[in-house]
């Protein structure tokens, strides 16, 4: 059995930062992800990881995120700097990014 949990979520002014972290229980695989999710849309991917590092992040993120993983801990991370009204969302941790078979609970960032 796999879980996910995201923390790490908050309320922040615009030009903050956070942190979000992902632990997991059990397996995590090659490849792991953060999607969001804004108000009336659907879910989007922010960025994905791969055993090597990092593979993608979303346009709008490219010079303002960071996601890294510590095998280790079995915790996936996504720091995010300069954050905008705009990346107000819900974020999801996923496992297998590109077909995700199991999400996290979700942690919310609200940027003001």
């Amino acid at each position: 059995h796999v879980q996910l949990v995201e923390s790490g979520g908050g309320s922040v002014q615009a030009g903050g930062s956070l942190r979000l972290s992902c632990t997991v229980s059990g397996f995590a695989g090659p490849d792991m992800g953060w999607y969001y999710q804004t108000p009336g849309n659907g879910c989007e991917l922010v960025s994905t990881i791969g055993i090597d590092g990092p593979i993608y992040y979303k346009d709008s993120m490219k010079g303002r995120a960071t996601i890294s993983r510590d095998f280790a801990r079995n915790t996936l991370y996504l720091q995010m700097n300069s954050l905008k009204p705009e990346d107000t969302a819900v974020y999801y941790c996923v496992r297998d990014a590109n077909a995700p078979d199991y999400w996290g609970q979700g942690t919310q960032v609200t940027v003001s």
